[in-house]
């Protein structure tokens, strides 16, 4: 059970020893490892120093600092110099949009210029234009939203496909105009565990900037790993992206997080939304943060030495509970939320219904007496009596939808965990159909 969960597998992480709870949730959040927390312990002991200071604490802190970008970078195939250390993924999406729109009216300044004219024709040139899926997590859909409302850009929400769960590429591009100035795709979504393809994406995007005017505008390309890293593998050059959202609390590290930006101000614009003392380059000024920082290095290392191990362990978990799920209640009442023809998924995700009028998702796990897990994204947990637009905009039908549970196991995660799981998920839907035969 959870409960022993520190005796499994290399580093293992923190949770009560007291409780009897099975923890589901992964995908909101990880507990932090053992080995991040005494890295995190260790830095507030001797690095607590100034970063920009010369004596010995803050050359320490400054060195942690360091040997952290190096992990990060390591750990997503980049340069350290291309890791940029935020508060969390949410603030590294809102830095990418921040410049994205930014360098769109920075290139018709430059072309302004260079024509001798010190003004932008801004009547004559149409808002930027950004492109994301309609299942993003919210710190893209909601930025993106505000840029609509406040009449700085325009948009276009792509479907995903209802019958893969992801973007189809030719839609994406499709939806390419002159005014495209970044597309912004999830590299695995969040609820469904659906993997996008966004090698592909970017192979076909930076086919169609060659063939383009020099007058026209860059597409930016950025994807939010937040779901990705630490269960697949994640490489920058792979994937061809010019910014890449990491976010620590994923993969059993603090809440902090990390901009990758491909060659940030030389290859890759980047535009800072906060000035200050000029820390990250100047591109995130603040005190760095240094035993988050160091606690998000030693998470990165981690993935990078085991992340073969995490991947197979949590499929085999996760194989096995779709497999009891079927056993406990039948093919006919369990529908799998998580499965597309022929897509790839996170290793680790089962998003499933179990069917039936009164079977809604927040139900079943309020008589859960053991299962901690959710409806889908912590985000909407205020909002656990609706169907889950993501589900819904995956052409997941309104009536299973609402019965749905997230299911996401850990590193830890064990397949007596599981027998334990099936049985409390049986009483909890006999407990309900129960009442329900007796309100009868």
């Amino acid at each position: 059970m959870e409960k022993n969960c520190c005796t499994a597998i290399t580093g293992g992480c923190a949770v009560d020893p007291a409780s009897d709870n099975i923890y589901m949730d992964y995908n909101a959040t990880t507990p932090v490892d053992t080995e991040v927390i005494q890295t995190v312990t260790e830095a507030i002991q001797v690095a607590w120093g100034n970063p920009s200071s010369s004596y010995r604490p803050g050359r320490k802190a400054k060195e942690l600092i360091d040997w952290a970008r190096e992990k990060v970078a390591q750990m997503v195939g980049g340069q350290s110099e291309d890791i940029i250390f935020t508060s969390g993924g949410t603030e590294a999406n809102n830095l990418v949009f921040h410049t994205a729109i930014k360098h769109y009216w920075d290139h018709y300044q430059h072309l302004a210029q260079q024509a001798g004219s010190m003004e932008i024709a801004c009547i004559a040139k149409p808002l930027p234009h950004i492109i994301i899926s309609n299942v993003e997590h919210d710190s893209v859909q909601l930025v993106v939203d505000n840029l609509i409302k406040e009449g700085k850009a325009e948009a276009t929400f792509l479907p995903v496909s209802k019958v893969s769960g992801r973007i189809e590429v030719n839609d994406l591009m499709a939806a390419v105009r002159s005014s495209t100035c970044l597309i912004s795709v999830m590299l695995a979504n969040n609820e469904t565990g659906v993997v996008m393809p966004i090698a592909e994406i970017c192979r076909q995007v930076k086919a169609l900037t060659q063939q383009r005017n020099a007058e026209t505008p860059r597409i930016l390309l950025h994807t939010d790993a937040a779901q990705g890293i630490g269960k697949l593998r994640v490489d920058v050059e792979d994937l061809g992206v010019d910014y890449l959202t990491i976010v620590g609390h994923k993969f059993y590290g603090p809440r902090i997080g990390a901009l990758y930006a491909r060659g940030p101000g030389t290859n890759t614009p980047i535009y800072p939304m906060f000035f200050g003392g000029g820390q990250e380059s100047k591109y995130r000024p603040g005190t760095e943060n240094t035993p988050m920082i160091a606690g998000l290095g030693k998470a990165a290392e981690l993935v990078v030495r085991e992340l073969e191990v995490y991947a197979k362990h949590m499929k085999e978990v996760r194989d096995y509970l779709e497999k009891k799920l079927l056993i406990a209640f039948g093919q006919d009442r369990v529908h799998f939320n998580s499965h597309f023809a022929g897509s790839d998924r996170l290793p680790n995700t089962c998003n499933m219904s179990i069917l039936g009028p009164n079977l809604q998702g927040y139900k079943v796990l309020q008589h859960c007496r053991k299962l901690l897990a959710s409806v889908g994204s912590a985000c909407h947990s205020g909002k656990s009596n609706r169907p889950s637009p993501i589900l819904l905009n995956s052409g997941i039908q309104p009536d299973v939808a609402i019965n749905a549970l997230r299911l996401s196991v850990g590193r830890t995660t064990s397949k007596e965990d599981v027998d334990v799981i099936i049985e409390d998920l049986k009483q909890a839907v006999n407990e309900i159909e129960g009442c329900a035969l007796v309100e009868q």
